[in-house]
């Protein structure tokens, strides 16, 4: 469970990725100092800063500079991959069609989702079923995007090996059928410059995001150097922001993890505001668990806590739809 933190902990997991395959992984000095840091940082907050990711800085910057090119275009043309149900809820949403728990947020964004054949899970697939529709402009969205993508995935089944590591479990503790053909979402977010928002938003719809969890298992966040506009909930509900610190990822674990881990890490509240003149942009990645993967506790983490599991299973691919009903307003 989250408890009353300040900060938000930065990890270097460079020995992690150097070794993550060797057989002998958990007796590696180096890998097992990373595996202790998830581990606190996990039980503790729920987020951590990553480096030594190995995703190139310049390939970060440009993610973000392409986002912002394009939420800087005419609303014309912004539209024109406009999300809906037609679309497997794949492509933009302006400004307030987002929600959390009801409530509009101050926020435009694109979707992305792998993609879902016709029929690949059955009915549980049909609602986000079809292919990324990108963007025209600018026109290396798509190449650099799924490059990013390919890292993101990567970078986080690497992490997830060591969170596997840090549960008591083994490095591939989350592979098979639980995250052996992981799916994923990426969501480019812009969020306005408070200076452009007319006094009644201002007062009432400032929340760029409102408070939430993620769904899945692991969030790599990649956000503007300059904007401080993240803020996560601790135990005793003060809002601690999360500062951006540059050529690093922000991580956070969402609920899939909590259910594997039996709540002994917490799928942490956390909200955007933007208060700044700036226009901010953000790129999140989401790492989740196979589409139609049953998630329960781990034996290893049932054990941990008592030997009772605390959690129901879930279906994620159910889970994941629930929230895509629950969010958007069409």
């Amino acid at each position: 469970m989250a408890m009353d933190f300040k900060s938000i902990p930065l990890i270097d997991i460079s020995p992690l990725l150097e070794k993550w395959d060797h057989p002998n992984v958990a007796q590696d000095e180096g890998v097992a100092q990373v595996v202790r840091q998830l581990d606190q940082a996990c039980r503790h907050a729920g987020f951590f800063y990553v480096k030594g990711h190995g995703i190139p800085i310049s390939l970060m910057e440009e993610i973000k500079s392409v986002t912002r090119e394009y939420f800087h275009q005419p609303y014309e043309e912004k539209i024109k991959i406009k999300l809906s149900a037609a679309t497997g809820y794949r492509g933009y949403q302006r400004l307030r069609e987002n929600r959390t728990k009801g409530i509009p947020d101050m926020q435009e964004a694109i979707d992305f989702y792998r993609e879902v054949k016709h029929g690949m899970y059955g009915d549980l697939g049909e609602v986000i079923q079809g292919s990324n529709i990108w963007p025209s402009n600018p026109s290396k969205f798509k190449q650099v995007m799924e490059h990013y993508i390919d890292l993101c995935t990567d970078v986080s089944r690497k992490i997830m090996r060591g969170i596997g590591l840090a549960l008591g479990g083994s490095a591939d503790e989350m592979e098979g059928k639980i995250a052996g053909d992981p799916f994923w979402i990426l969501r480019t977010i812009g969020y306005p410059a408070s200076s452009i928002l007319d006094e009644h938003h201002k007062a009432d719809n400032v929340v760029g995001c409102g408070e939430h969890s993620d769904y899945g298992l692991l969030t790599l966040l990649n956000q503007d150097d300059d904007i401080v506009a993240l803020q996560v909930r601790n135990k005793s509900g003060e809002w601690i922001s999360a500062p951006p610190v540059p050529g690093t990822f922000v991580c956070n674990i969402g609920d899939m993890l909590k259910i594997l881990s039996n709540g002994i890490y917490e799928s942490t509240l956390h909200r955007v505001i933007n208060n700044t003149p700036r226009y901010r942009v953000c790129v999140a990645y989401f790492y989740e668990p196979n589409f139609d993967a049953t998630v329960e506790p781990l034996d290893v983490c049932s054990q941990k806590t008592g030997g009772t599991k605390s959690f129901e299973g879930a279906v994620y691919g159910k889970h994941l739809v629930s929230k895509v009903f629950n969010n958007f307003a069409m």
